[in-house]
């Protein structure tokens, strides 16, 4: 339940807090909610070479200025084995930067990150966000990432005895289908923030007429702090 007159508070969660949840921030943001995000890998992974060569980095590293400084200055990710992975995606920010239409600025990658620095300083681990307070709504955007997040909230143990909800809809890892999931995060947390009494009773109607407004399938849960 959120107290009559309190503004809801939201966290948006995916993987690695660089795509889903970060557009999701910046739109819900933009629209005067009260929102954080965060991801709930192990580390942050950013195209590499090959599918299979991602470029992996620790969540709280600010990627946009540490790609914009190349080695031997700039950091190396986590796994040293990467090293000529960063090199290379060094090499095609470089690219990118001077107009080349060819490397990150052609897969989308490079205004994605300029606009997660508009959002905040580096992408965040939800297991490490104790420290950032209590929220009423958490939104993934991936089943895995709902289990994790809904796994790791049963693991804390509840002192306040404050509900939060947390929903699922899921949305496909690519530039466009970020857009929509967060325009339809949007509206789902502004129908929620408009609640007039407890949403723990209309919380089973109002997830239904939303599924079937957007044919979208959501899966929701509720647990404690």
């Amino acid at each position: 339940m959120v107290a009559e007159g309190k503004r809801w508070r939201f966290a948006m969660v995916c993987s690695s807090n660089m795509n889903r949840s970060m557009e999701a921030h910046s739109q819900l943001g933009r629209a005067g909610l009260d929102v954080e995000s965060y991801g709930t890998g192990t580390h942050v992974k950013l195209p590499g070479p090959s599918l299979h060569e991602p470029n992996v980095y620790d969540f709280g590293t600010p990627l946009w200025g540490h790609l914009r400084r190349p080695p031997p200055q700039g950091p190396r990710p986590v796994n040293s084995n990467h090293s000529k992975s960063f090199e290379i995606s060094v090499s095609l920010f470089a690219m990118s930067l001077c107009g080349c239409r060819t490397g990150y600025k052609r897969n989308g990658l490079l205004p994605m990150l300029k606009r997660n620095t508009s959002v905040k300083l580096a992408p965040q681990r939800w297991q490490d966000n104790a420290g950032d307070g209590v929220f009423d709504m958490i939104m993934t955007f991936e089943e895995r990432v709902f289990d994790l997040v809904v796994e790791d909230m049963s693991n804390r143990e509840p002192r306040l005895m404050k509900c939060v909800l947390i929903i699922n809809m899921d949305v496909k890892d690519n530039h466009e289908e970020a857009g929509v999931g967060a325009k339809l995060a949007v509206e789902l947390c502004q129908k929620l923030e408009a609640i007039d009494g407890d949403w723990e009773d209309i919380i089973d109607d109002l997830i239904t007429a939303f599924e079937k407004q957007h044919k979208r399938r959501l899966a929701y849960s509720i647990s404690f702090y």
